[in-house]
């Protein structure tokens, strides 16, 4: 009789496959425990940009809170940003009692940053980037991410919403720009964002950004470059 062997699990299609990815995470570096200042606070920023916050992921970083002081309610501060439309998706730095206490409360600890908050010292100006850019030739999906490392990057398209570029350099984008751009990454405050439509979810350089709300009626749709001055972000409108 002949005997057929069935097939082997490893010969079939995998159910689910890992890869690593970059997201970008919006940070709140925390620096006081009163629950009721960091709920006012962020009800103001809410305000000025409501779609920024709807459904950001967020993570909590703990450098700034003096480390003899231990009684941070993280299931309140949890629920609280979530009451806000933020996601808490873990917790960084801080020290190994309020870490313990962080993952007690289901949040888990995410790597050290390598520097102090950004908050607390002075900025350093970064030198220009001038490596070769990334061209990217199709269209740019909602869910998709690129980046650019140490130079430009250029779009031959759309840009959807929901997507998200992003350059230690420039971003050109030689279409509409619907979805999320950050130029100036790594803190080139000489980075600048080019579209030939603006109807930006997010734009962003070296830190500084506006949403969608606060672009004014007259840059909207419209050929623009936007650019750092005085530490604000500038848009100027680009001859079609």
């Amino acid at each position: 009789m002949l005997l057929q062997s069935s097939p082997l699990a490893s010969e079939e299609p995998p159910p689910f496959e890992l890869k690593g990815s970059l997201f970008t995470l919006t940070v709140l570096y925390l620096f006081k425990l009163d629950r009721v200042a960091i709920e006012r606070h962020l009800t103001e920023k809410i305000k000025q940009a409501p779609s920024f916050f709807n459904n950001t992921p967020v993570v909590i970083d703990l450098e700034g809170l003096n480390e003899s002081r231990d009684g941070v309610d993280f299931i309140a501060l949890y629920e609280l940003l979530k009451g806000c439309g933020m996601v808490p998706v873990g917790i960084r730095n801080g020290n190994p009692k309020l870490q313990a206490v962080a993952r007690l409360a289901g949040l888990p600890l995410l790597p050290e940053s390598r520097s102090a908050s950004p908050a607390r010292k002075p900025e350093q100006r970064a030198e220009p980037v001038s490596a070769r850019g990334l061209i990217v030739s199709h269209p740019v999906r909602s869910g998709q991410q690129i980046y650019a490392p140490n130079g430009d990057l250029i779009i031959l398209g759309t840009v959807s919403a929901g997507a998200e570029i992003m350059a230690d350099g420039h971003v050109h984008v030689y279409g509409l720009l619907r979805g999320r751009a950050q130029a100036g990454v790594k803190g080139d405050l000489e980075a600048r964002i080019f579209c030939q439509g603006l109807e930006a979810e997010l734009i962003s350089i070296a830190g500084r950004y506006r949403v969608s709300e606060q672009i004014g009626s007259d840059d909207w749709g419209k050929a623009a470059q936007i650019h750092l001055a005085d530490d604000r972000l500038i848009i100027d409108h680009l001859a079609r």
